[in-house]
């Protein structure tokens, strides 16, 4: 599975919704599913997902599908 797919399955775990919803452009609080309590499941589950620990301003700042990746990238995760 490649990190994209992961990071796919990630949202769609944590956020409920399919992946063909998961775009660069779906960015938080824009979908009901994506609220605050779900930002923190999507926190642990990409945390889980890469086995990485994520900083508050990282997780402050996590606030799309695109910097979510952008984040992701600073702890050698590559898309």
């Amino acid at each position: 599975m490649s990190n994209q797919e992961k990071l796919t399955q990630a949202f769609c775990d944590a956020l409920g919704i399919q992946a063909d919803r998961v775009t660069d452009d779906l960015q938080y609080n824009t979908i009901k599913e994506w609220d605050s309590t779900a930002h923190m499941v999507l926190i642990s589950e990409l945390e889980n997902t890469f086995d990485v620990m994520l900083d508050t301003d990282d997780i402050i700042d996590m606030s799309s599908v695109a910097k979510a990746k952008e984040i992701l990238a600073k702890y050698d995760v590559s898309f």
